[in-house]
């Protein structure tokens, strides 16, 4: 009797399946060394990866040392090896896959590039032959998607499309990484080295990670550059129905100021002194002073819940909120996700695909027991406002590549108590933006006053006519109607000052939000009505420098790479192609801290480069500039998102990978002894902006120094 195969990528998704077709076949699986047996099955496990890349030393000794003669290292047939601390499972995995009682191997590795990549590496490096290999493809680990994945099982080769862009990303880190950090190293290492006094000066290069040192390097050189400027408004203050309001001038065609050189902008003047100049003019021009109602707009304004989470959302709120960095956001997803309790996290899409849309109520129905949100899920389900959602733009197939958004699954409610604090509150997140969608719009009444005031002096017509200066001041108001969706999104973790900051940073609007009393009164007002002033003054300014990234900023950041691009052609052509994927965004900023390219504050999430982090963009800038560049590495992820699509051939893109490895390492190979005295000196340049690096340095060499001078 034939016995099928199920191969999870760790223990716990084994135990999910376990348990899954435990409950569906209604028979008992005997725990084994590494796999669990029942009558019919197998379930077995990897434990992440279980085969890797061999090093180049593997293909050939002479490629254990560095070597300018040695590379480019481009191998014609690449080679993998089992990893040394997991070849225990691995023999166990193999031994399984090649049973001489298996005929069907179900795939249950992450449903994704990398899970498909997992698979693969250990099927070849089993050397797998005459088996049924079949795909189990689930947006969550609930028994019920577990069974459905199973019985909707493709066949594996349906996926080889995504397997070849899986290899050829490994293929892609790994020659540009060998590649370009020995080039970079034997080059320009040395420099590196005798400048910091440090014990080594490996330069290391990565297709994603250069590229994200890049951008927070050239961010923090818009911060040193920066020139703060100050600027001058002109407020007037004006009764309303007994109360003092703001209104801010602002520069018109009538104004005595349209197109004048001494205005920062259209709200403002340069210098202080022109802003003290219309003040006067407007004083002088009416007394008492009084501006005139020219104009009164009234309007509503709707407010949608936002789009759901994918999870670069979901790490920049995390970010935000709780003050965590993106890989311990992406840890706790996991965690959520193999708890049942949320769907698979690694995820671009922000939507829901129209298959759940039809079930979604009882994904809503599982959350009425969740006592932070519950209310809502009741309220949902009451008013069947889940009805139609597959109507609305929360609902796109075409937006959703592998998976749907990060929703609830409305199961496992009770593994919530053995949740950290911060899960709990990633997961009550996740629940009020997902519950949000279901309700209606916000609803604002809004009303906006132009206000103008006559000057007493004139101007001349083109026709020979006069005509007088006329200022002008606006005010805008805003009121809460209806609260809709915002309802929801009253986080239980927020202390009132919290949610006051979280809605000021949603919120671009100048409007002023005001009660319903004042805003009936401000419905009277109408055109040609005549304000009092209470007084006019002056409001200072500055200009602020580009923001710092935080973690959080930095993932979206990667996510939406086409903002740098200034060709509209090329930006439109990588879009959905960020820097990265969602699986590994977060990894690759965990290394550039290791490897302390970027520093990070972590209470405040804030990122800046190191000294020898800046160094290193500029090695890479005089050698390889386009390795800083994001359009070049969103156009790479584009690329395998083509061969992943079957728009691309494995074959095509490889051999544009091997052209641009060996062009870009046989001209770090020539570059000239007038670099190096370049460098040299912008290490120098560099080094002003760490002093405290420097010194600590400087003692140390000292220090050193002074020991060695005991010894003798």
């Amino acid at each position: 009797m034939y016995k099928s195969v199920y191969i999870a990528e760790k223990p716990s998704v084994a135990q999910a399946f376990g348990t899954a077709l435990e409950h569906a076949g209604n028979e008992k699986y005997q725990k084994k060394d590494g796999y669990w047996e029942s009558e019919n099955a197998i379930i077995t496990w990897c434990v992440g990866h279980l085969v890797t890349m061999s090093y180049p030393e593997a293909y050939d000794e002479k490629f254990a040392r560095w070597s300018m003669d040695t590379i480019p290292f481009i191998p014609t047939e690449f080679k993998y090896e089992v990893i040394g601390n997991v070849k225990k499972q691995f023999n166990i995995v193999s031994g399984l896959l090649n049973r001489e009682d298996v005929n069907t191997i179900y795939i249950c590795t992450d449903s994704g590039r990398e899970g498909e990549y997992i698979y693969r590496l250990v099927d070849k490096q089993a050397k797998v032959h005459d088996k049924v290999r079949k795909r189990v493809w689930i947006d969550s680990q609930t028994e019920e998607e577990i069974m459905r994945g199973i019985k909707e099982a493709k066949d594996d080769s349906f996926y080889d499309n995504l397997g070849a862009a899986a290899y050829l990303r490994a293929k892609e880190d790994y020659l540009m990484g060998i590649n370009f950090s020995r080039a970079l190293t034997l080059r320009y290492g040395y420099n590196i080295k005798t400048f910091l006094n440090a014990p080594k000066g490996v330069i290391s290069v990565g297709r994603v990670m250069t590229c994200v040192l890049g951008i927070v390097v050239d961010r923090e050189r818009e911060i040193r550059n920066f020139v703060e400027t100050s600027f001058y408004r002109v407020l007037a203050s004006v009764q309303i129905a007994g109360r003092t309001t703001d209104a801010e001038w602002k520069v018109g065609e009538s104004s005595k100021y349209y197109q004048s050189p001494l205005l920062y902008s259209e709200k403002g003047f340069k210098e202080e002194k022109d802003a003290l100049k219309l003040i006067e003019y407007c004083k002088n021009s009416c007394n008492p002073l009084q501006l005139k109602v020219a104009k009164v707009e009234r309007k509503k304004e709707t407010k949608n819940a936002p789009l759901l989470y994918n999870l670069a959302e979901l790490q920049n709120d995390c970010s935000r909120f709780f003050k965590i960095n993106p890989d311990e956001t992406l840890a706790i997803a996991q965690e959520l996700y193999e708890k049942k309790l949320t769907t698979y996290p690694r995820t671009d899409a922000r939507v829901l695909s129209s298959a759940i849309c039809k079930v979604i109520d009882k994904n809503i129905s599982g959350l009425t027991s969740y006592e932070p949100a519950g209310i809502y899920a009741k309220a949902i389900l009451a008013h069947k406002s889940y009805k139609g959602i597959e109507k609305t733009k929360y609902c796109n197939d075409k937006a959703i590549t592998d998976h749907y958004a990060i929703i609830p699954t409305g199961q496992g409610l009770s593994a919530l108590s053995g949740c950290s604090a911060t899960t709990r509150k990633v997961y009550e997140c996740i629940v009020r933006r997902f519950l949000a969608v279901f309700y209606p719009s916000a609803e604002y009444q809004k009303v906006s006053l132009s206000l103008s005031l006559q000057l007493n002096e004139s101007y001349q017509l083109d026709d020979g006519s006069s005509k007088f200066y006329i200022e002008n001041f606006y005010s805008n108001f805003k009121v809460l109607a209806a609260k809709g969706y915002l309802h929801v999104m009253d986080y239980s973790f927020f202390k009132k000052k919290e949610k006051e900051d979280d809605e000021n940073i949603n919120s671009n609007s100048e409007d002023q939000m005001t009660d319903e009393a004042f805003f009936e009164e401000l419905k009277k007002v109408k055109k040609g009505d005549l304000l009092p002033v209470n007084e006019m003054g002056i409001k200072e300014g500055k200009t602020s420098p580009p923001k710092r990234y935080n973690s959080g900023s930095m993932i979206l950041t990667m996510e939406n790479a086409g903002q740098f691009i200034e060709d509209e052609e090329l930006r439109s052509q990588i879009k959905g192609s960020g820097i990265g994927t969602s699986a590994t965004r977060a990894g690759i900023l965990t290394k550039l801290f290791a490897i302390h390219y970027l520093s990070l504050n972590k209470k405040t999430q804030i990122i800046t480069p190191t000294q020898l982090g800046e160094m290193v963009y500029e090695t890479v800038a005089v050698s390889m500039k386009p390795m800083l560049n994001p359009a070049l590495t969103a156009s790479w992820e584009k690329g395998l998102t083509g061969v992943a699509m079957g728009e691309i051939s494995e074959q095509e893109y490889m051999q544009k990978l091997d052209d641009f490895v060996t062009r870009r390492t046989n001209s770090v190979k020539g570059d000239n002894y007038e670099k190096k005295n370049y460098l040299m000196a912008r290490y120098r340049e560099i080094a002003e902006f760490y002093p405290a690096k420097n010194s600590n340095t400087k003692s140390s060499a000292s220090k050193s120094s002074s020991a060695k001078t005991s010894k003798k």
